[in-house]
């Protein structure tokens, strides 16, 4: 039986089992939501959520349901609970499918989700919150699953065009592919702006397709714009130094250039001893040491402190720390490094659909069917 606002004699107690039944909820979802010793996953919850809404969200799963069914299951209006999922649509708190006038909604992971659906009205205090939590427990679950969540792909320059990757390894071949694109700005670096610094690295850089392009068009949370801006936004990108990271999809409904300073997913692989083996990637970096001139440009470049100086004064790369993004080689003045395809053993290939890379996922935390997702959220 699911409880509306009602608070009993324990009062206090009851609240918060509400809302560690929805923190245990989420962390079936994607990359989880662990509790932690704090409990900052709690003030999160409670900052996000009125008792209402978290009851509303446990009520719901990652399957789009129309209004009228969710109210059927909970013997209530149709019209109010319409009206509620649909407030809750608006704040971030679940997603939101409209085709003509029929709408359907359905729970979210906390990310890609609930905190990055916070970026058109990010606050200080939530950043805060977000932080403390990332660093005492999200990291390690980023880590965990950060090989089906992201995955690094290169910059084709870097790439030896007589060695050329496929289409799925193509930023700019992902962006053809897709009927619309929608730009937002990063969360990740919002969220460091707001709290730590600001790394100075270009903010409106994250793409979204398909019905997840369409549901942040919906909420103003981005713009929709053309091929060519996206390609020359990707070009901006990779100019300041950002990894370009998709979804671990051959067809991703996503696609962010990330920084090693603020971005969630790479802060988290910059905390591991060997975050190349927990990164779905297929090339590294490699010296000739009789081209480089020891001028420390790549040093910059490299997100992953990957790269250092060696007795001799020339660069070295840390295969243990590479991820293989090439942004080191398009800046090498003298084209010392270059980027090499893994092994045949070694290469991955991406699952095809954001379907199938969620339940990979899901798998792989120990879950079965609980991806975080469904299909219409994840196909264009």
């Amino acid at each position: 039986m699911y409880i509306f606002g009602s608070i009993d004699k324990k009062g206090k107690t009851m609240q918060t089992d509400m809302y560690r039944q929805l923190q245990k909820q989420l962390d079936q979802y994607s990359m989880g939501f662990p509790a932690t010793e704090s409990g900052i996953e709690l003030k999160i919850l409670q900052y996000l959520f009125s008792e209402t809404d978290a009851a509303m969200f446990t009520a719901l799963s990652p399957m789009l349901e129309t209004a009228e069914t969710v109210a059927f299951r909970l013997n209530r209006s149709a019209a109010d609970v319409a009206a509620q999922l649909d407030d809750m649509a608006k704040k971030g708190l679940l997603f939101r499918l409209k085709k003509g006038t029929e709408a359907k909604y359905g729970a979210i992971p906390f990310v890609h989700g609930l905190f990055e659906f916070q970026v058109k009205n990010l606050k200080p205090d939530f950043a805060q919150m977000a932080k403390q939590y990332f660093d005492e427990a999200f990291d390690w679950a980023m880590q965990s699953s950060a090989d089906y969540f992201l995955r690094v792909i290169p910059v084709q320059e870097s790439i030896d065009v007589t060695h050329a990757g496929a289409s799925y390894e193509d930023a700019v071949e992902i962006l053809k592919s897709k009927p619309f694109i929608v730009v937002t700005d990063c969360i990740c670096r919002k969220t460091a702006d707001l709290i730590d610094h600001d790394c100075g690295k270009p903010l409106e850089a994250c793409f979204m397709f398909g019905s997840m392009a369409q549901y942040y068009l919906d909420r103003g949370m981005g713009r929709k714009i053309s091929l060519e801006e996206a390609t020359d936004i990707l070009t901006k990108c990779r100019e300041a130094g950002l990894v370009t990271q998709p979804a671990t999809a051959q067809n991703p409904a996503g696609m962010c250039n990330c920084c090693g300073d603020c971005c969630g997913v790479l802060r988290a692989l910059n905390k591991h001893p060997k975050p190349a083996e927990i990164v779905f990637s297929n090339y590294f970096a490699l010296v000739e040491t009789d081209e480089c001139t020891g001028c420390e440009t790549c040093l910059d470049r490299c997100q992953m402190e990957a790269i250092h100086m060696n007795d001799d004064n020339l660069a070295a790369v840390n295969k243990d720390r590479c991820i293989g993004c090439g942004l080191c080689v398009t800046t090498c003045p003298t084209e010392a490094i270059k980027l090499v395809a893994k092994s045949e053993a070694q290469i991955r290939i991406p699952p095809e659909t954001m379907a199938e890379q969620m339940m990979l996922m899901a798998r792989k935390r120990g879950g079965c069917c609980n991806t975080g997702l469904s299909e219409q959220q994840l196909n264009d």
